[in-house]
């Protein structure tokens, strides 16, 4: 409290103070009038809408809770009421206000919540309500609890969760926090960024020149968005100040936009404990036992409630306002603003969202989990108003994960039909931040026929874009979709009329040899097939160099079109694979699934290091030996008993000489294990731990080639004229690349590139027959760490991974 002779301010305090320790049923009440103003309105919009879509989309922009006009105001589509015929009379809005503080970043605590009911209206479907008195939360505050309540004819309650919820600092399972969210996009720190977009129409944004993909509970040691947007904003320090950059500082410059895998809420764990648990209550109140969320996942896990705000294990201080500091902090990067793209899942839903939402947010299992009803006119309005809430944080573009995936099953042909439509409406949304009206530019991924059988072969990648009516749609192209292989040999050769498709058609395809799938699908393949022992001398050092190779790296930012996209955990030559430990049923089977990866990823040294693999090492596992030796085991059993844990552990402990790990294997020790396993790879494929042994050569190169690309934004079109892509013949035992690449300057760039196989015959790459090079004046642009800076033409002998970029300027 100031002292400083003002009176008001002491009696504000005085207020505030004493409205605080008012009690909740005291400070809150039922706003009537704006209650039967929103049921109203969404009746006007039923009554006069043109199609059932166009009424239920009105009404989705007044689902949720939100802070209006000082009061608070609640909607939710409500369907699974009229089924249970619940009278209005025995539905309310629940309460819940904390009668002591809370610190969201406290481990574990137990605390008594007030409880009020407060009257709703209900119109049809759904139910509204509006409360003067609310604490709404914002960064420095905690505000109120709430959910949806009926009670039935016994007097037992059921909750009804908000999917619309814009807090949920314990997760989708439980009560979410109403959020000032209005007061929260007021006060974000680049405006500036998006005023200079305002315009009568809405601002298109287009393209970057390239993409740095993140993970961000492994991007930096802290885990956390806050802790990411505190190394963006050090290196925008040390930008700025023009210091010294050090290889872990390249690693993430250069790049236009950065990409984050999901943030969205994902699935909690599966046997528990429950973040949210009531230990005793009454209708008065109820004590709770909260736990911070704390499970680990690659993202995509989801189960669409909540999808509209953030997910809390990814928030430091529990306080969704880190999504937009971070959109603020790459919007305001000094000399180069970046884009931020979200990754947003709609495709599907976890089995464990048929705990979260009604069940008429569904069609029927599918291999995820559930499909959505898109045709549920509620439904597609509310997944779209979800989609418009998040962007809205201040995101520059939207990548949407299994576009293949948006189904409906058509009753009159009795068939299975893409949702092209609904991909439509998804890229048509409007957004808006610090005032400006802006359409964010979208990427699919999209590989139907996918999960065909014949898919790698029939998909042309190119469904989304040709359907689409913005000319700045993108896919993901063939070589990032999935299956991409490249530490194995003839992978590039025998990809060779994929790269001529990309060559001739990729300017709309991300273009890229690494990314979060063909990480984790690298880990999956047997490492006793023709493995490319010429990149490393060991499995570890041959995946890492695979997925960050230069001679790759050349063919994506010079030779090929579209933009470039690389994911940070590939570039710091850091683990990766399916991180998910909320997995109760599967979680064993998950692990065997995975276990192969131990071979690509964990060398004797890497488990020997004491903060590694903590967790299997105090359950008995001390050698990487011992876990290859279980390793060994596990798979095979779970495929002979077909995934039966009670045989799985009986025969795991008749093993001769006996298994280490747990003195007994139960299904128990199993189900631990498979948590430890999980936990302990979260922790080991952090970039951190692998930003001392980055190669100051490799990120220098890298750093500059994407300076190449940026300043040659031609780059990205398709070849044309007197372009070539090619690979030299004879084959001879290697794979040589060559482009030549005309700009509309003038300029000629020429790229040799070699791929895989032995090394050449001593060559002169200016020599090479390429139609179009012959003449002089060509000068070394870019040379692979592994030629040296010496070399400025003339006759060489190429190895793997090595390549090299000419260029000269054609007289006029």
């Amino acid at each position: 409290m100031r002292d400083d002779g003002e009176p008001g301010t002491d009696r504000a305090v005085d207020a505030a103070e004493k409205e605080r320790q008012m009690p909740l049923r005291e400070r809150i009440e039922f706003d009537e009038a704006a209650a039967r103003a929103e049921a109203e309105a969404a009746r006007e919009a039923l009554t006069t809408a043109e199609t059932a879509f166009e009424a239920q989309g009105r009404i989705a922009r007044r689902l949720g809770g939100r802070v209006e006009d000082g009061r608070a105001v609640f909607g939710f589509w409500t369907p699974e009421i009229l089924d249970a015929r619940v009278p209005s009379g025995d539905v309310f809005l629940e309460v819940l206000a904390p009668l002591e503080p809370m610190d969201l970043t406290r481990a574990h605590q137990e605390i008594r919540f007030e409880r009020a009911w407060v009257p709703v209206i209900v119109e049809e479907a759904h139910c509204f309500t509006a409360v003067t008195g609310m604490r709404a939360g914002s960064r420095e505050t905690l505000g109120d609890f709430y959910a949806l309540a009926w009670r039935d004819p016994e007097g037992g309650w059921h909750r009804i969760l908000d999917p619309l919820a814009m807090s949920l600092p314990f997760g989708v399972m439980a009560p979410a926090e109403l959020y000032d969210v209005e007061a929260m996009l007021a006060a974000r720190e680049d405006t500036a960024y998006f005023e200079a977009f305002r315009g009568e129409a809405p601002h298109k944004f287009g393209p970057p020149s390239n993409i740095l993909q993140v993970h961000v509970p492994t991007a930096t040691a802290g885990g956390t968005l806050a802790s990411l947007t505190r190394h963006y904003h050090r290196l925008a320090e040390r930008v700025e100040r023009e210091l010294p950059l050090e290889p872990a500082d390249k690693l993430f410059l250069g790049y236009d936009a950065v990409q984050l895998l999901p943030v969205e809420p994902t699935t909690v764990h599966e046997a528990g404990p429950d973040f949210w648990q009531e230990v005793d209550g009454d209708e008065e109140g109820v004590t709770v036992s909260l736990l911070r969320p704390d499970t680990t996942n690659w993202g995509y896990d989801i189960v669409i409630s909540g999808m509209a705000t953030v997910n809390p294990v990814l928030l430091e201080t529990g306080r969704p306002d880190e999504l937009v500091d971070f959109a603020a902090q790459l919007h305001n990067f000094p000399g180069m603003p970046k884009k931020l793209i979200l990754d947003v899942v709609f495709g599907h839903a976890d089995n464990q969202g048929l705990g979260a939402l009604n069940s008429h947010f569904f069609a029927g299992p599918n291999m995820y989990g559930q499909n959505l009803d898109y045709q549920n006119p509620a439904v597609r309005a509310i997944l779209l108003e979800m989609q418009r809430r998040k962007v809205n944080f201040g995101a520059d573009g939207v990548r949407v994960d299994g576009a293949q995936d948006f189904k409906w099953w058509d009753a009159s042909t009795q068939t299975l039909r893409h949702d092209d439509d609904y991909l439509q409406s998804m890229s048509d949304l409007v957004q808006e931040a610090a005032g400006t009206r802006y359409r964010p530019w979208f990427i699919f991924e999209d590989g139907r026929p996918w999960p065909e059988e014949d898919w790698e072969l029939s998909s042309d990648y190119r469904a989304v874009i040709e359907a689409q009516t913005d000319e700045d749609v993108f896919q993901w192209g063939p070589l990032t979709f999935a299956h991409n292989t490249p530490f194995l040999y003839t992978f590039w050769l025998s990809k060779f009329w994929r790269i001529r498709e990309i060559v001739e058609l990729g300017a709309h395809w991300i273009s890229g040899t690494s990314n979060h799938d063909t990480l984790r699908r690298g880990t999956q393949v047997s490492p006793k097939l023709n493995v490319n022992t010429r990149l490393g001398r060991t499995r570890m050092e041959i995946l890492d160099k695979a997925y960050d190779n230069p001679a790759n790296h050349v063919l994506t930012y010079v030779a090929l079109p579209g933009v470039p996209m690389d994911f940070l955990n590939a570039m710091a030559r850091a683990s990766w694979g399916f991180i998910r430990n909320q997995d109760d049923r599967y979680g064993v089977k998950v692990v065997a699934e995975e276990a192969i990866s131990l071979k690509w990823q964990v060398d004797e040294y890497s488990y020997s290091v004491p903060a590694n693999f903590r967790r299997l090492k105090e359950m008995g596992f001390e050698t990487r030996s011992d876990l290859v030796r279980f390793f060994e085991f596990l798979p095979a059993l779970v495929e002979v008993t077909e995934y039966d844990l009670d045989e799985i552990a009986r025969l795991l402990n008749k093993a001769e000489p006996p298994l280490a790990g747990p003195e007994v294997y139960t299904v128990a020790a199993l189900k631990h294990m498979a948590r430890a396993w999980m936990d302990d790879m979260h922790e080991y494929c952090n970039v951190s731990t692998s930003l001392p042994a980055l190669d100051a050569d490799q990120a220098a190169f890298c750093l500059a080639l994407r300076g190449f690309r940026r300043k040659r934004p031609w780059l990205a079109a398709n070849y044309a004229g007197r372009d070539s892509f090619d690979y030299l013949r004879p084959i001879a035992g290697r794979t040589l690349f060559t482009a030549l690449r005309h700009g509309p300057d003038g300029e000629q760039i020429y790229a040799v590139m070699h791929m895989e196989g032995k090394p050449t015959a001593e060559i002169d790459p200016l020599s090479l027959p390429v139609p179009g090079i012959g003449g002089g004046g060509w000068e070394v642009a870019l040379r692979t760490p592994s030629i040296g800076p010496d070399y400025h033409g003339g006759p060489i002998t190429l190895s793997d991974s090595m390549a090299l970029v000419f260029s000269r300027h054609l007289p006029e």
